[in-house]
């Protein structure tokens, strides 16, 4: 996933602007990412993606979601309608 591509696709919320919060703001814990621009508070989608962030920090690695963006949206359109689970996103 690119940095200017949508985390919180509710929000607008690029991985850029996560991962900058994160390095800046040093949130003790993951739920504290919604103070960046709301992030993770409409329809849940994201809050895996950015516990994985906020995880990847706090052990001093790279925070990179390896997913391709557009699989991503598709499978956030697809657990919008129920049609699949979080655990369906990293396949």
């Amino acid at each position: 996933m690119d940095k200017n591509e949508n985390v919180c696709v509710c929000h607008r919320v690029s991985l850029g602007k996560i991962q900058s919060y994160i390095v800046r703001e040093e949130p003790k814990v993951a739920s504290q990412l919604s103070n960046c621009l709301d992030s993770g508070t409409s329809c849940g989608w994201c809050i895996p993606f950015l516990k994985k962030l906020h995880k990847l920090h706090s052990e001093g690695m790279e925070m990179d979601l390896n997913i391709d963006h557009e699989k991503y949206t598709e499978r956030r359109d697809a657990y919008k309608q129920r049609k699949c689970t979080h655990e369906d996103a990293d396949g």
